[in-house]
């Protein structure tokens, strides 16, 4: 029986406890998408004491239709292609320029106004990266991500998301992830990520601004108080 979360932050415990029982080749970095991906990303940050970034994921619509994603990308990286609903509206890649341009624009801008002084860019070279969103529909948001990261060779990728359709989900397997998926939804059960929620409310900048920079500042202070107990009680401390 599939069952809805209370909210994302109960989401976010959810795959953090799953998670917390699963190996990582090695240190543990969490990404998430904003918005909606943040509040799920912060409590996993939580639960497995791992850093939180973030990564701004962009849709290229379709024109007249922009809640049909055609494609989507990150800053910097290629544009993953939704084929089946551009031959669906006969829209060329050509026909999207204008409309990719303009994303672009809002990606950076958006990027600027997430970040603070206090939370740039983290390193992924190495790492095992958790990729984090509040559920998936299509997937053409995390498949943009998805191919953004590993770009940035990292040991592992790992998709982490409560929800998803089985088509989606088993598409993103075959890109060469590691998929956590606390519910896989048959395509016939599936609407919207938004459904599997009681509370569904927009994720502002703000607040996606204020977890990340407290995650960070949390993150210190566990690490500040790792740091001073294991100096006060080491044999080799002077």
């Amino acid at each position: 029986m599939y069952h809805h979360y209370a909210s994302r932050k109960e989401a976010g415990r959810v795959l953090g406890d799953i998670l917390a029982r699963r190996p990582f080749a090695t240190r543990p970095v969490v990404v998430a998408l904003p918005r909606g991906g943040v509040p799920v990303g912060f409590e996993i940050s939580k639960q497995l004491n791992a850093p939180l970034d973030l990564l701004v994921v962009r849709k290229i619509g379709a024109p007249g239709h922009s809640e049909l994603a055609c494609g989507a990308f990150i800053l910097g990286g290629e544009v993953v292609w939704n084929t089946r609903v551009m031959k669906a509206l006969r829209v060329t890649r050509e026909d999207l320029e204008e409309t990719y341009q303009e994303e672009v624009e809002e990606a950076r801008q958006r990027e600027e106004a997430l970040r603070t002084p206090e939370s740039p860019p983290l390193p992924l070279d190495g790492a095992s990266v958790i990729i984090v969103d509040d559920g998936l529909a299509t997937g053409a948001t995390m498949k943009a991500a998805l191919r953004g990261i590993q770009g940035e060779h990292p040991r592992e990728i790992i998709v982490a998301v409560p929800i998803g359709p089985q088509s989606t989900c088993r598409e993103l397997e075959q890109m060469g992830c590691a998929l956590v998926c606390d519910q896989r939804i048959d395509d016939i059960s599936f609407s919207s990520v938004g459904e599997w929620y009681r509370e569904f409310p927009q994720v502002s900048t703000e607040k996606c601004r204020e977890l990340l920079v407290r995650s960070r500042r949390e993150l210190k202070t566990v690490a500040d108080r790792k740091g001073g107990s294991e100096g006060a009680g080491s044999p080799q401390s002077h």
